[in-house]
């Protein structure tokens, strides 16, 4: 991929997730359903839910991660691709007011929604920082975990961001992440499909590819707790730019069936 195609792609994303956010435009990864619903249908619980702030949930997201990290009193944590604040916010409820939980997102608007949330919430062991997921604004060997939503099938390079979460993990570190990955290769007008991509669909890895990343990356006891079809998770529900992407090719979701998966999974750093 050429540094062109990179930038386009990193700028449509920031685009279309700055419109969500600015309430602009609706659905991003998972759909346009009620936004509670696809929470619930992705992993998190009601009762989780009811404790967040105004506007924190934008059903943005492909899994649960955070009930997966055992997040402990006084840890600090890293969410990557930190949206409206979600999975911070649940975050900052685990670790307690001793603890500390940094969210990380490149669309400003999302940071300022984000930020008003948590002020609102008086949630003050959040913060919320602008910045790339190939160079994070964290220290090195600096947090006990993180996490992150639906973010990475996004960027171009992967295999950097898995090396970013390892520098600022300490030690013994972990991670808890859910993400889309590929058990089959999609159709080549799927796959040069920016707007596709947008959608979390064409930017995703191969499975085999995105597992091999991690063990480059330094993590070990890599351990996939959910592993779910995407497409019949939300075949109802799915985003406007899929579904274009899909049409506008001559496809349809048959042609794409059985292919992309929605996956948590943990790891922790050697």
């Amino acid at each position: 991929m050429s540094d062109t195609t990179r930038n386009t792609i990193v700028d449509i994303v920031k685009e279309r997730y700055g419109a969500i956010a600015e309430g602009q435009a609706v659905g991003g990864c998972c759909g346009l359903a009620g936004r509670v619903q696809l929470a619930v249908g992705v992993g998190y619980d009601t009762a989780d839910l009811a404790t967040l702030p105004d506007e924190a949930n934008l059903g943005l997201g492909c899994g649960a991660p955070i009930g997966h990290l055992g997040l402990k009193p006084g840890e600090t944590v890293v969410d990557l691709g930190s949206g409206a604040g979600i999975d911070a916010f649940l975050a900052a409820r685990a670790v307690g007011p001793s603890g500390r939980v940094i969210g990380v997102d490149m669309t400003l608007a999302m940071l300022a929604k984000a930020r008003a949330n948590a002020a609102r919430a008086g949630l003050t062991q959040v913060e919320f920082r602008e910045g790339r997921l190939e160079a994070l604004p964290v220290e090195d060997s600096s947090v006990d975990a993180v996490t992150s939503n639906c973010v990475i099938n996004l960027v171009p390079d992967k295999a950097v961001v898995f090396r970013e979460i390892a520098r600022i993990l300490k030690p013994g570190g972990r991670f808890a992440i859910s993400d889309i990955v590929l058990d089959a290769a999609l159709p080549e007008a799927v796959v040069n499909d920016v707007y596709a991509y947008v959608g979390c669909i064409s930017g995703a890895a191969l499975r085999r590819d995105y597992l091999a990343m991690l063990s480059e990356a330094g993590f070990e006891r890599v351990e996939i707790v959910k592993d779910i079809d995407y497409l019949a998770a939300v075949a109802n529900t799915l985003d406007e730019p899929v579904l274009d992407a899909l049409r506008k090719n001559g496809l349809t979701l048959a042609d794409v069936a059985g292919k992309i998966r929605s996956i948590t999974f943990r790891a922790f750093k050697r």
